[in-house]
């Protein structure tokens, strides 16, 4: 954005000590949209004074934010919650600058990879297998404990960087990929669990007014890819002395996984230099409501 007076008025004003000054400051600049990054960008560069430094990274940080909240607020309100993009969304918090087009091009070499050892004849249980094998030992996509210590691994495109990611966004790239392939495997709602059904072909949660379990072929365990049966989930349930009802065998709406997503990111920031970015973080999830 080009230079005009009042943008250097404003930016002489960013280091003034009284807290309503700079309050009224930040909130002109914020009126100016992100286009005013490359200039407070290079404020940052040319001020030697660490405060004021603090000061316009948090002014660059709320631009960002309020673009962020807007996208979200038009995903959500979009006909089709596409979950890739979703969690794409999320990443966007802590990587403002994050380029789309290579994570869209990784998850099309992983679902072209699959389409290949696909075909019409295979069992459910063939397809999650091809599944599995493609994303869990071909491309090498590994399954840690859900580690508030390490943010990166809720952000997808550092999981498809690194190969290293939690039961959330393994169980996200598990159904974007069945999502792409017409695969009618979805993630459930089962507590404390990463979850993805296999449903009948024929089974649409919209209309279906039986219990959904009787539409459920077989589980697999996001983390692993590793499938497992209706019994081996019922003794979940038993161990953690929770009655399973209808709604745990329900498939969650991206809407909901992506709230979740976020929910689950925010826990990582609970420090207290970093608790605004937990309070953002819910604040966002609370718009998915």
């Amino acid at each position: 954005m080009q230079e005009t007076k009042e943008i250097n008025a404003l930016f002489t004003l960013i280091d003034d000590p009284d807290e309503e000054v700079y309050s009224s400051v930040s909130e002109k600049i914020l009126g100016y949209g992100t286009n005013i990054i490359p200039n407070l960008e290079h404020l940052w560069e040319t001020t030697p004074n660490e405060d004021v430094q603090e000061r316009i990274e948090m002014i660059i940080h709320n631009l960002h934010f309020t673009d962020l909240t807007a996208d979200i607020i038009e995903w959500r309100n979009g006909a089709y919650h596409d979950l890739l993009f979703g969690a794409l969304l999320v990443g966007k918090f802590q990587y403002p600058d994050l380029h789309t087009t290579p994570v869209l091009q990784e998850i099309e070499k992983i679902r072209r990879n699959i389409w290949l050892e696909l075909n019409s004849f295979l069992t459910p249980l063939e397809q999650a297998n091809v599944l599995s094998n493609i994303i869990y030992q071909y491309y090498k996509l590994k399954g840690a404990e859900l580690n508030y210590g390490q943010p990166d691994e809720f952000f997808l495109h550092k999981v498809l960087e690194s190969k290293k990611g939690n039961a959330i966004t393994n169980g996200i790239i598990y159904q974007v990929m069945c999502d792409q392939l017409e695969i009618n495997a979805r993630i459930i709602n089962v507590p404390r669990q990463c979850i993805i059904a296999f449903y009948h072909s024929d089974y649409d949660p919209a209309t279906y007014q039986g219990h959904p379990q009787e539409k459920i072929h077989f589980y697999v365990d996001a983390s692993t890819g590793q499938a497992f049966s209706h019994k081996d989930l019922e003794n979940y349930f038993k161990r953690i002395c929770v009655p399973p009802v209808p709604s745990f065998y329900k498939p969650l709406a991206h809407t909901r996984v992506i709230q979740f997503l976020i929910e689950e990111t925010a826990k990582c920031f609970t420090t207290p230099e970093n608790s605004y970015k937990q309070n953002e973080l819910m604040e966002l999830a609370g718009l998915l409501d």
